[in-house]
C-alpha cells in the first residue's frame, strides 16, 4: 500500500474523508497497515481448525455485506446478492488454500483473506457497529468480517471465481503436506529467480501460497538468513536449511494457535511467540543479545538480528 501513502493527489481524489488535512489521512493509514489482520498460511489453519469447531452446521438466516462502506474491500459480483446467496444455506467443512480460509456452503463457497478480521460472536453479544459482511445464525449467533486497510470476501457458487491466486493456492502443495518436499522445493530456485532477494523469492509471486512477509520474519531467523541475502549465493547446505525452516517454523506457528500479533475467531491473540516482529523491534536478539533492528524494504518491513543474520 505504500503507493499510496505517497501518492497525495490519489488519497484526495478517492478516500472519502477529504475535509481532513493529508497528514492525518497518511497517519491513519500507517495505523491502519500497522493493525491489520494478517492472514498468513499458520492463522488460515487455526481459522479454518476453529470455524469446524464452532460454526460447521450452523444455518444463515441474514447476511449483510458492504453495510460500511470502503474502498477496499473486495467482493465477488454485487454483495447485495450475497444474503440471497446464503440465506437458508449450512455452514460446512472450512480449509486453509494458502492463506485463505475457504468455507464451503451448501454448493456455495465464502472463501476469506487476507486482511479480513474474522469474528464468532455469541447470542446477544454486542456486535461491532462497523463491518463489512455480517452472517447471522439461526442459534442468534453471528460471524462477523470486517477490514481496516484491504481484504477480500468472496461468495461465489462453486467452481465460478477465476481467480489466479485462489487457483495457485489450491494447485501448489502446502508446506504442511508430504508433497512440499526438498525435491518439490528445489523446483522453485531457476535463472528467474537466483537473481531475487531472499524475501523476494519467499514472499512473493505466491511461490509458497501463504507464506507472507509476517511469518517470513522468524523463517529467515531460523534459518540465519537475512531477508536481502541473494538467492544465487545459497549452497545446498543452505537451501536444506532454509527448507527445514520453513517446516519446521511455520508448523511451530500453526501448533501454537498462529503468531501473537494476530487475532484467532474468538478476537484472542495467538499463541506463538514472535522472535522478529514489531513485538519485539528494539528488543534484544534471544540468542545473542543484538539488538532486534527493523528497516524498510521492498514496500514493507523486515526485521532482523545484525549479528545473527549477517547480509
Amino acid at each position: 500500500m505504500i503507493i499510496f501513502l505517497k501518492n497525495k493527489k490519489y488519497i484526495e481524489n478517492n478516500i472519502p474523508f477529504l475535509k481532513i488535512p493529508f497528514i492525518k489521512i497518511v497517519l491513519n493509514l500507517i495505523v491502519c497497515e500497522r493493525w491489520r489482520q494478517m492472514i498468513e498460511l499458520p492463522e488460515a489453519v487455526v481459522l479454518s481448525k476453529q470455524v469446524n469447531e464452532t460454526i460447521k452446521g450452523k444455518k444463515i438466516i441474514k447476511v449483510i455485506a458492504a453495510q460500511s462502506s470502503h474502498k477496499f474491500a473486495w467482493y465477488y459480483g454485487d454483495p447485495k446478492n450475497y444474503n440471497d446467496l446464503l440465506v437458508g444455506k449450512v455452514i460446512g467443512t472450512a480449509v486453509n488454500s494458502g492463506g485463505l480460509v475457504e468455507i464451503q456452503v451448501d454448493g456455495v463457497i465464502l472463501l476469506l483473506g487476507d486482511g479480513v478480521n474474522m469474528r464468532y460472536f455469541v447470542s446477544d453479544s454486542v456486535l461491532p457497529s462497523k463491518h463489512q459482511l455480517w452472517i447471522s445464525f439461526e442459534d442468534g449467533s453471528s460471524l462477523v468480517n470486517s477490514i481496516q486497510m484491504y481484504g477480500g470476501m468472496w461468495a461465489f457458487p462453486e467452481g465460478s471465481f477465476d481467480n489466479k491466486y485462489y487457483r495457485i493456492s489450491k494447485e501448489k502443495p502446502s508446506p504442511f503436506t508430504n508433497e512440499f518436499d526438498e525435491s518439490y522445493f528445489n523446483t522453485l530456485f531457476n535463472e528467474e529467480t537466483k537473481k531475487y532477494s531472499l524475501k523476494a523469492f519467499l514472499a512473493t509471486e505466491q511461490r509458497i501460497p501463504g507464506l507472507g512477509n509476517g511469518v517470513l520474519q522468524d523463517i529467515l531467523f531460523n534459518a540465519r538468513m537475512h531477508p536481502k541475502k541473494k538467492v544465487n549465493i545459497l549452497s545446498i547446505k543452505d537451501r536444506i536449511e532454509l527448507f527445514n525452516s520453513i517446516k519446521s517454523t511455520l508448523k511451530h506457528m500453526a501448533d501454537e494457535g498462529g503468531r501473537d500479533t494476530e487475532t484467532n475467531l474468538y478476537g484472542n491473540n495467538g499463541g506463538y511467540k514472535t522472535i522478529l516482529s514489531r513485538n519485539t523491534v528494539g528488543k534484544p536478539c534471544p540468542i545473542c543479545s543484538t539488538i532486534i533492528k527493523k528497516e524498510a524494504y521492498m514496500g514493507g518491513s523486515i526485521y532482523f538480528c545484525p549479528k545473527c543474520q549477517k547480509n
